[in-house]
């Protein structure tokens, strides 16, 4: 039986991969900030909270690093942790830098320090592509980060690549475009779309504030893209790879979409808040996914208004049970 250490397992990503991961055998081992004291609700809504055995870690703290990789023993770590909000790594650029390329640096030297045979996954992200204009963009694309959070994730990424060529660790990124699912807190854009169409539906809220609605993203469906973070690390060797869908949006059709399945206009109900707008933010997010095709065998099924479909879903039936309480 093969062991998984997931760093982060408490969020969106984590928690999905947890599942994968048990459901292929694997004995899962949960990294948290204070294992003791979190809720793990994500866990808890997948009904797989007991099954994974959690422990403590300080990512930025290299001692705390090197006791859970010695005492978990893994085969495999997936470093899915630190702040995952761009807009919020705007207000806090030096928590977001640490929590992000310090914990990666030190996973990687825990590792090479341990002489240990485990294989890394680094979760990246496409936002250090920055701007691309209409190209689509590929393993090859350069970074040009356009927030702390992206800057943070750029750093990490070399990182990565650095302790591969340098010390042959088997450590690989997965630079994910953007990939959303019903368990994304609300401080997502996503969600608060989603929930804000469904609330107005129901007659619970009156009108939905937003910030740019003309950028353009690629979204996916997060427990199909942990599936491509696994195929990642079961290949004979290391490399990073671009997931996404390869299918570009408006957040102004997601909007649409959202509103659309719950029986409204949105132009009735959307407004625009000058006081969501980030210092810069990317115009457009395009991927090419076609080496996780190649290599992989991965390739998205679910699309934007799939996944949108399956939020819109899932939070008419928070609605409705929140509704019997």
């Amino acid at each position: 039986m093969k062991t998984a250490l997931i760093c982060g397992i408490s969020g969106q990503d984590g928690a999905y991969l947890a599942r994968l991961l048990l459901e292929k055998g694997y004995n899962v081992v949960g990294a948290s900030r204070d294992a003791q004291r979190a809720s793990f609700e994500n866990l808890e809504k997948l009904g797989i909270r007991d099954r994974v055995r959690m422990v403590s870690v300080a990512l930025n703290d290299f001692r705390s690093v090197l006791q859970v990789l010695d005492a978990s023993d893994p085969n495999e770590v997936y470093n899915l942790a630190g702040q995952s909000s761009v807009a919020l790594s705007f207000e806090q650029p030096v928590e977001t830098l640490e929590s992000i390329s310090v914990a990666a640096l030190n996973l990687l030297e825990g590792i090479r320090f341990l002489k240990k045979d485990v294989r890394l996954y680094n979760a990246g992200s496409s936002e250090s592509f920055g701007d691309t204009g209409n190209a689509a963009a590929d393993e090859r694309t350069p970074f040009r980060p356009r927030s702390p959070y992206a800057m943070a994730k750029a750093a990490a990424f070399w990182q990565v690549a650095n302790y591969r060529e340098a010390y042959g660790l088997y450590a690989c990124s997965g630079i994910l475009f953007n990939h959303e699912s019903p368990l994304r807190p609300e401080r997502f854009v996503t969600q608060k779309i989603v929930h804000g169409a469904c609330r107005i539906a129901a007659g619970r809220q009156k009108v939905l504030e937003l910030g740019n609605l003309s950028v353009q993203r690629d979204w996916g469906w997060a427990p199909e893209y942990v599936d491509a973070m696994w195929r990642m690390l079961q290949q004979p060797k290391p490399d990073d790879y671009v997931i996404a869908t390869g299918e570009t949006n408006r957040l102004e059709d997601f909007v649409e979409e959202a509103f659309r399945l719950v029986g409204l206009d949105w132009r009735k109900y959307v407004q625009t808040d000058p006081s969501l707008l980030r210092p810069t933010d990317l115009a457009v997010g395009r991927a090419n996914p076609a080496k996780a095709l190649e290599k992989l065998g991965w390739q998205a099924k679910y699309k934007m208004r799939d996944v949108v479909r399956e939020m819109v879903a899932a939070a008419q039936e928070e609605l409705k049970t929140e509704a019997t309480k």
